[in-house]
């Protein structure tokens, strides 16, 4: 069985009590459940906070919330505190974002949808790279991949680098792909990477899933044509708005 789990805390060095702000009539957090609930994946769907505000908030428009230590470095180790709170039914779990309040219900299906087997360790989304400026943007993370669709490597830069052509061209020669941030863990791999130290590739590029591949563990990449809307601040809020037409 498949649990969703959107972890979400008050605090914010950018924008704190961000789950609870209003985005036409409704709460951040709010939406991204509702949309999450769609799925027809999911067996489960929980909001995993470490806040008493935003606890009540879900209760209160008839979600489901679950409090857990204020002391999480990232989202995957409150998942993995929340998972253990659900109970040992639950094989997998999909880290659904909190700043993202217009996720696609078939975006979480397709992620769910390559755990059936129960061979997956890990698994991610991803989307093709389809013009210069998104190839090299260093805040788009790209992906090099292995013939099973497996990550090889994430990084900042852009990777493989091409030779003898015009870099503007490189993403006509090349199958690039940038990463779209929702990951999904099988339980034993989840309780495994919650314990592993940040890695010296991690620290190198920022990046929580090189700790993963540099400890060995591999990660299923799944292709999407969704793109990612993610609220940091709030002034992402408006610009959110007009690229989704609202």
């Amino acid at each position: 069985m498949i649990a969703g789990i959107i972890p979400a805390r008050y605090a914010s060095s950018r924008f704190p009590g961000k789950p609870l702000i209003d985005i036409q009539g409704k709460s951040m957090i709010q939406r991204v459940y509702e949309q999450a609930a769609q799925s027809k994946l999911l067996h489960k769907l929980v909001v995993a906070t470490d806040d008493e505000r935003i606890l009540q908030h879900v209760r209160s428009f008839g979600g489901e919330a679950l409090m857990t230590s204020p002391n999480h470095a990232n989202g995957t180790d409150r998942c993995w505190e929340a998972l253990q709170q659900l109970g040992s039914e639950y094989t997998y779990v999909i880290n659904v974002q909190g700043d993202e309040p217009f996720i696609e219900p078939q975006q979480l299906d397709e992620l769910a949808a390559v755990l059936q087997d129960g061979t997956t360790e890990l698994a991610t989304q991803m989307i093709p790279v389809s013009n210069h400026e998104e190839l090299f943007d260093r805040g788009e993370v790209k992906i090099v991949l292995n013939e099973n669709m497996e990550a090889l490597y994430f990084s900042r830069m852009v990777i493989p680098f091409i030779k003898g052509v015009d870099e503007k061209e490189w993403h006509l020669h090349f199958p690039y792909h940038r990463h779209v941030g929702m990951y999904a863990y099988r339980r034993d791999v989840l309780e495994k990477i919650s314990q592993i130290p940040v890695s010296t590739l991690e620290q190198a590029e920022s990046l929580e899933q090189l700790r993963w591949l540099q400890s060995g563990f591999k990660i299923k990449c799944v292709p999407t044509g969704f793109e990612s809307h993610c609220i940091d601040t709030p002034e992402d809020i408006e610009k959110v708005l007009r690229r989704m037409g609202r």
